[in-house]
């Protein structure tokens, strides 16, 4: 199975369920038009310090599926196939011809489970998916190939 973005979420503010779009466009190092920390009003748009990895949020569709969660209440944006995310910190990653650069991983936190209602912390473990940066700007789009950069030794 090919690596792939299977689907795309976003939400205005931090209280709004995100919603399903078909694409999106990405700002370098801003984040998604339309979600809420691209507009600075995400729950943790505010706290210090305002470290890398905010831009856009990444988590397995086969961890979703395996631990019976709807996409939507996980509040990632990008639901992938196909690709482990643990793998791609430290790296750069094309998403269609938008270039990512993997973070940090995003281990679920209390606020989670507190909009869910699920006790998540221990299920979502080393898998709650990956934070990233945007590194340019283009349209990604549900279907688009998750491809990793690879770099020629000197």
């Amino acid at each position: 199975m090919s690596a792939l973005v299977a689907a795309i979420y976003i939400s205005p503010t931090a209280t709004v369920l995100p919603h399903s779009v078909k694409q999106v466009e990405a700002c370098a190092q801003r984040g998604l038009v339309g979600d809420r920390y691209f507009q600075q009003q995400g729950t943790f748009s505010l706290f210090e310090p305002q470290g890398p990895g905010r831009e856009l949020t990444l988590i397995e569709g086969e961890v979703l599926t395996e631990l019976g969660l709807r996409a939507a209440e996980i509040r990632r944006n990008l639901v992938t196939e196909g690709v482990r995310l643990n793998d791609l910190v430290g790296r750069r990653f094309r998403i269609g011809d938008v270039l990512i650069e993997g973070i940090r991983l995003c281990p679920p936190c209390t606020h989670l489970d507190k909009v869910t209602g699920k006790k998540l912390l221990l299920p979502l473990a080393d898998r709650g998916g990956l934070r990233a940066n945007i590194l340019s700007d283009g349209t990604i789009r549900v279907g688009d190939a998750i491809t990793v950069e690879t770099f020629a030794k000197p």
